[in-house]
């Protein structure tokens, strides 16, 4: 099993993939990942909508711009597509009220379950691409989302068509600073 880091540094954005499906027992573990993230007062603030079906992820590939975004033909490529919901007014929340500066906390406990759904995926052989310009509620509508839920990202997942060298990072020195800033 591959040490963690290497999963860390390997992850890529993978917007082309092989016309090959993915197992369901494989499709299970990614998920798996996501029900082990960490998450405020363990709100467990999210909910996962699996779309294989092409005909729903080409009706969810028209709510992304038809132009610029490269992860346009992702959403179809891809044998599943993924729809990251969020339940509002749950995570940062006490008693009804916010309780952080930032309000609701959900996009930050999505953050960390996209996060483990990546590096699981990638751990299985498995691309995938987080998508975040498209249009939201149109996105919430094809997939009947419930109102105080919304659909955060999408994430096309599947078998990576190629594998790119990794981008440009900081140094630690570049972003790292001790005891002030």
């Amino acid at each position: 099993m591959p040490e963690l880091m290497e999963i860390i540094t390997k992850r890529r954005s993978i917007r082309k993939y092989e016309d090959k499906k993915v197992p369901p027992k494989i499709l299970n573990e990614v998920l798996e990942a996501v029900r082990w993230a960490p998450s405020w007062a363990n709100t467990q603030c999210w909910d996962i909508v699996v779309v294989t079906d092409p005909e729903q992820r080409a009706r969810l590939q028209e709510t992304l711009p038809p132009k610029g975004n490269p992860a346009r033909t992702a959403i179809v490529q891809a044998p599943v597509l993924l729809a990251v919901c969020a339940q509002l007014t749950t995570s940062g929340y006490y008693k009804e009220l916010v309780t952080t500066k930032f309000g609701d906390w959900f996009m930050f406990d999505l953050g960390l379950a996209t996060q483990n759904l990546c590096l699981a995926a990638c751990n299985q052989g498995l691309g995938t691409v987080i998508v975040g310009l498209f249009d939201h509620d149109k996105a919430g509508a094809i997939l009947k989302v419930p109102e105080n839920h919304e659909v955060v990202v999408l994430i096309p997942l599947g078998y990576p068509a190629k594998q790119s060298s990794p981008p440009k990072r900081k140094e630690l020195d570049e972003f790292v600073r001790v005891n002030t800033f």
